[in-house]
């Protein structure tokens, strides 16, 4: 049968997290980087679609791509490996420092892929500086706006709705990330991880990874923003959110009701043992 019973999936999620979290830098910073750029390419297919068709839902139904290319190649995602690496942590296959090593690296190569995909995008869009302005680069200026000064506008209440947001976004990213352990085939695993992302951008969430292309793609096209006020009202909130739904809502309650009893009691001994 190609569909996989729910406690095998936990029994994968631990696997994935423990070889992610025994990944070299080198790895880490690669896959990462490769991620981040993906990511890039499905966020100017999505806006542009927005714009060629005037209906938003169409660059929603395409995102995804970038998406199913990081989880086929393997790579590296840190939104799914809130997720998944916290399995392993649960039962005892990884330390606490292996992970936060692995969240951070991947960040880091996220954002070295995001930021140069959004350079060669500006050049590209721009006609290394020769179009002022286009549908396209005033799109990708508002938006980085939007996800900034936006928020800034409103204060704390600003504050919060960027970090709820980064929930609701990654409730859904991370079961993305889960759903596509659900099949044993490739056209299984695309159409079970397509639907979770398709939800998420549609509704306009916040993702800590796309915005390390949008916010730094905008700020390039001339977008008043400023590196504060990217990470200050938008990246940290954004990663704490991404991270709280990754880890408690997703990894952990996974693990918690399809992991058996024995594996249970057996991560918790070892937990015990590398705290002593």
């Amino acid at each position: 049968m190609d569909n996989v019973n729910p406690s095998k999936v936990v029994e994968t999620m631990v696997q994935a997290g423990k070889t992610k979290a025994n990944l070299s830098i080198k790895d880490l910073l690669i896959r990462g980087g490769l991620a981040g750029v993906f990511l890039g390419y499905s966020a100017t297919l999505a806006f542009t679609a927005n714009l060629q068709t005037g209906t938003e839902i169409v660059g929603a139904l395409l995102f995804p791509v970038g998406f199913v290319m990081i989880v086929l190649l393997g790579l590296e995602l840190v939104t799914g490996n809130f997720a998944l690496i916290p399995t392993a942590w649960m039962s005892g296959d990884v330390s606490l420092s292996q992970m936060i090593a692995n969240w951070v690296w991947v960040i880091a190569g996220h954002l070295i892929g995001s930021i140069l995909y959004a350079f060669l995008f500006v050049l590209a869009t721009t006609q290394f500086g020769g179009v002022d302005s286009s549908a396209v680069t005033d799109q990708m200026v508002s938006i980085a706006e939007a996800k900034t000064i936006g928020y800034a506008a409103l204060g704390w209440a600003g504050l919060g709705t960027v970090f709820v947001k980064a929930i609701l976004c990654n409730w859904m990213v991370a079961f993305g990330a889960v759903m596509a352990m659900t099949s044993n085939s490739t056209i299984g695993k695309i159409f079970a991880m397509w639907l979770p992302i398709l939800i998420f951008f549609a509704q306009g969430f916040e993702h800590a990874v796309v915005n390390m292309f949008v916010v730094p793609a905008g700020m390039m096209l001339g977008a008043d923003v400023t590196m504060m006020d990217w990470w200050l009202w938008n990246q940290i909130p954004v990663l704490i959110g991404n991270l709280i739904a990754g880890f408690l809502l997703t990894g952990m309650a996974l693990y918690l009701t399809h992991r058996n009893k024995e594996s249970n009691k057996k991560g918790k001994m070892a937990n015990l043992k590398k705290a002593q």
